[in-house]
């Protein structure tokens, strides 16, 4: 009367953990790339709002340094566009694994499924 599970299934249940784990952690991803994201929308802001002749300084590591707005500007927009497409390939990764993960549940499921009605015969 013991139900046993397939060495197949055991390895699509370790996979579904996987892709589980995998889609938290680009979920994490996600959320700092977007609060990074935020960031630099409120310097770009803030940049327009000064005007071209005002002091700003740059955070480098530990210390402040006197930069001019244009510099800054270049590289907040730079970084903007380098996070923007990091979130982009990120949202790629999302759909697939989400695709896959819910493939495999399907399957384990009717697996599952199989292995349940025999144990009823």
């Amino acid at each position: 009367m013991s139900q046993e599970i397939s060495p197949q299934l055991q390895n699509q249940i370790a996979q579904l953990q996987q892709l589980q784990q995998q889609a938290q952690s680009l979920a994490m991803q996600k959320s700092q790339i977007t609060m990074m994201l935020k960031e630099i929308d409120g310097a770009l802001e803030e940049l327009e709002k000064v005007g071209d002749d005002s002091v700003i300084y740059r955070n480098v590591g530990e210390i402040l340094i006197k930069s001019d707005k244009a510099s800054v500007h270049s590289d907040l927009v730079e970084k903007k566009e380098t996070f923007d497409l990091r979130l982009k390939t990120i949202e790629r990764q999302d759909e697939r694994i989400q695709k896959r993960f819910q493939q495999l549940q399907e399957q384990v499921k009717q697996a599952l499924g199989g292995v349940q009605g025999m144990g009823a015969v």
